[in-house]
């Protein structure tokens, strides 16, 4: 079956009274570059510059709790990397996922630490494994690899069998 997905438009028509989209449009729509609804989830793209005042909108929307913060590295294509924020509401009883996109030339993102704390670990192992700084990370540094460490070995043009 090969069903398109619907563009940013009509999601966001079919969205408009969802509060994390409320929410993010009321307070600059400019900032929301992609929206996507998939599989009854809710993916909103982020533009890079404006993660930290996102998050704190969909906080203030009630989504409470951040769930995960995780990578994906597209190689070869650009923008190569994709940050992904997962967060629940208890009042609304749903989640969101909060997505930036970021190329490999300039492979860093704000860190979300001052939002919510519980980001320090996953955007520690988002640097160890992916190589991606988070700026104002209150304590950057490798937590999985060894710091000696060369690479890192979830990009996808890291070697099999690791740098000889």
């Amino acid at each position: 079956m090969n069903e398109t997905l619907p563009d940013r438009e009509s999601v966001l028509r079919e969205k408009s009274g969802h509060p994390a989209v409320a929410a993010i449009l009321t307070w600059k729509p400019e900032a929301l570059t992609d929206a996507r609804w998939d599989r009854e989830e809710l993916t909103l793209t982020i533009a890079r510059e404006e993660v930290i005042a996102a998050a704190r909108v969909v906080q203030q929307a009630g989504y409470n709790f951040l769930e995960d913060v995780t990578a994906v590295d597209w190689f070869p294509a650009q923008p190569r990397f994709q940050i992904s924020y997962h967060i629940i509401s208890h009042p609304h009883k749903e989640r969101i996922r909060l997505r930036v996109m970021i190329d490999q030339a300039d492979s860093s993102l704000d860190s979300i630490t001052a939002v919510w704390p519980s980001a320090n670990y996953y955007e520690r192992e988002v640097f160890d494994l992916f190589g991606i700084r988070f700026d104002g990370h209150p304590n950057l540094r490798r937590i999985m690899m060894p710091d000696d460490w060369t690479g890192h070995p979830l990009r996808k043009d890291y070697p099999v069998e690791g740098y000889r």
